[in-house]
């Protein structure tokens, strides 16, 4: 018993002596980048305003984590009003949407097909792969969270489709 005592003190021993070797080492040097921090954000949290230019007037988003404009993860969550469309567009990065609330409906192409509409509700999920043309439209509210790689970009198949090349109120 007392051979396994000796034995467990000597390992702790040198163990002590190896983190004070390697802490020693690190003097000088900057700490390790300390990983990543847990992140709990509360539906009263989001800070919600208009959607970026590239979709039209009429949606709002929040950001829940990360930075959409920068690479890397990001979270945000997007409402579109009832009537909202969103004319054929592709994305450089894949897209995943989650219904929250309400109803999108989605569809793929170059050209929005009503008759070719897949209803999403809450719960249901879709996955649009980078540069995959895609339409959607919300006949009712809808809350949606989409999540993917930054940076968040749309490029529209019909440009004249693009909201950022319509002429605005101010500018006539």
């Amino acid at each position: 018993m007392t051979r396994v005592r000796i034995t467990l003190l000597c390992m702790f021993l040198a163990a002590v002596a190896a983190a004070a070797a390697a802490q020693t080492a690190q003097k000088g040097k900057p700490a390790a980048k300390p990983p990543g921090q847990h992140a709990v954000v509360t539906s009263g949290d989001l800070k919600w305003g208009p959607a970026p230019p590239g979709l039209p007037a009429g949606a709002e988003v929040a950001v829940v984590d990360g930075d959409p404009s920068k690479p890397g993860p990001y979270v945000m969550r997007a409402k579109f009003p009832a009537g909202y469309r969103v004319q054929p567009h592709f994305h450089p990065t894949d897209e995943n949407l989650t219904i929250i609330s309400g109803s999108l409906s989605v569809g793929m192409g170059d050209k929005f097909d009503d008759t070719s509409l897949k209803a999403l509700g809450a719960g249901d999920f879709v996955r649009m792969p980078k540069q995959m043309h895609h339409y959607a439209t919300a006949k009712d509210a809808v809350t949606f969270q989409i999540h993917g790689m930054g940076p968040f970009a749309i490029t529209y198949v019909n440009p004249s489709d693009d909201p950022r090349k319509k002429p605005t109120t101010e500018s006539k």
